[in-house]
């Protein structure tokens, strides 16, 4: 099976955090098959912090949706991600985003597709790099164009 995971982090060597990870995920039966380039991106809620380093992977695993999220945290967890703030600086951000095959989940303690990708340009841009022509299932929306749609496309006016 093949999922999006959306990739990040504002605390110490991001990218180094993230190598680490790679090879934790790899030695835990997930494998990165595609990284989308890094971007700089300012923070999206939560209290002041640091610019963002993003990023996006695709991963293929024997994992179903809850095992490959409890591999996301462990390796966290493993590079030193601390779960103090909603929506605060991190080390690593590991976020599942989407299953390749369309699946849907909502469970208490996941959601997918992510609930929030498709309004999120931090992580449609990386993720259309590297899997432009996957679909949203619920939306039925290409990433690609997902990411080409300005912030508010699927906001109702107030």
């Amino acid at each position: 099976m093949r999922y999006a995971i959306g990739v990040g982090g504002n605390l110490g060597d991001v990218r180094a955090s993230a190598r680490n990870a790679r090879e934790l995920l790899d030695s835990d039966g997930v494998r990165i098959e595609a990284e989308a380039p890094w971007i700089t991106t300012a923070p999206v809620g939560g209290p002041p912090q640091p610019p963002f380093l993003n990023s996006a992977w695709i991963v293929a695993t024997g994992y179903g949706p809850h095992g490959l999220l409890d591999a996301l945290r462990r390796a966290e967890s493993a590079c030193g991600r601390v779960r103090e703030v909603r929506w605060g600086p991190r080390t690593l951000d590991l976020d599942l985003l989407l299953a390749e095959d369309g699946a849907i989940v909502d469970t208490p303690v996941l959601t997918l597709p992510h609930p929030r990708l498709h309004e999120r340009a931090f992580v449609l841009q990386p993720l259309a790099a590297i899997a432009p022509d996957w679909v949203h299932p619920t939306l039925d929306r290409r990433i690609r164009d997902l990411a080409s749609l300005p912030p508010s496309a699927f906001h109702l006016p107030p």
